[in-house]
């Protein structure tokens, strides 16, 4: 395959992707709320309801189809093991960015009433919620688009390129800023390197579950997503640019210098001697 097919039908399978992902949410949200707005949690479950089996259609058409790639090209292997392992590589480092913003930023938890048994009983729901999410964007980020450029151009150049999109398809999001838009391209590139560890799309989509999950849990908005979460609440402290604010954890530098250092530490196992990272 040359450069310019990789780059076309990448190109077109996000096209293809998000123009019916588009016409359909904007068709059933209409029918569904009719005119209203529909609160951000109602808004991401119906976008991910839809976006789903359309980026699987897309995933066959252009990806199996056009360009003849097949399970082992677009990792699909590793399965619940490489998942449960991909929880851990996620959550540690957004554990380590909301530990440090306590001392740096005055961040902290307070009690607001509730139960632990209330808190434990939403964790499932919010499994639910933040799962198909994950493994949606890591289908759409880390799947056909980014095997074929990096068949073509080199890892590096596709991983890049591919967070460079995963950054700006978040520039709606609620409270967004610069520092959250370049902080979500950077834990793009961490998914990126992640992708290339044993376990393939499973592990990054553990490990981007892992991330959203854990701040989810502790009450912390999630990329400007505010979850209303019994038994904890979350101040972020300040500055915005260090702790991230309104936007979450992943909005302030405390997040991009643990993700940048995840992103080495990640690359050094990943697998593929000729196109190591590091």
């Amino acid at each position: 395959m040359t450069r310019g097919k990789a780059v076309g039908l990448s190109a077109a399978f996000l096209f293809f992707g998000f123009a019916v992902s588009f016409a359909l949410i904007t068709f059933l949200a209409l029918l569904l709320w009719d005119g209203a707005v529909p609160g951000p949690l109602e808004a991401a479950t119906l976008q991910t309801a839809v976006m789903l089996p359309v980026f699987g259609i897309a995933t066959w058409w252009f990806g199996l189809r056009a360009a003849r790639l097949g399970p082992d090209d677009l990792r699909w292997r590793g399965g619940a093991g490489s998942a449960l392992r991909g929880l851990v590589v996620g959550g540690v480092p957004a554990t380590l960015v909301m530990v440090a913003a306590v001392p740096v930023a005055g961040a902290g938890w307070s009690l607001d009433g509730g139960s632990v048994g209330a808190w434990l009983a939403t964790l499932p729901l919010l499994i639910t919620v933040l799962l198909p999410a994950a493994f949606l964007e890591e289908l759409i980020f880390r799947g056909v688009p980014l095997v074929l450029l990096a068949g073509r151009f080199g890892r590096p150049f596709a991983v890049i390129a591919t967070s460079l999109l995963f950054g700006l398809v978040h520039l709606l999001n609620p409270s967004v800023t610069a520092l959250a838009v370049g902080n979500v391209a950077l834990a793009g590139v961490f998914l990126g390197v992640v992708f290339y560890l044993p376990g393939g799309l499973w592990i990054a989509t553990g490990a981007h579950l892992g991330w959203n999950l854990l701040q989810a849990a502790l009450a912390a908005p999630v990329s400007g997503l505010t979850l209303n979460i019994p038994w904890l609440d979350y101040s972020p402290g300040g500055p915005e640019w260090v702790s991230g604010g309104r936007f979450g954890p992943e909005g302030g530098v405390l997040a991009t210098a643990v993700l940048a250092l995840s992103v080495l530490l990640a690359a050094r196992f990943s697998e593929g001697n000729k196109e190591r990272f590091a």
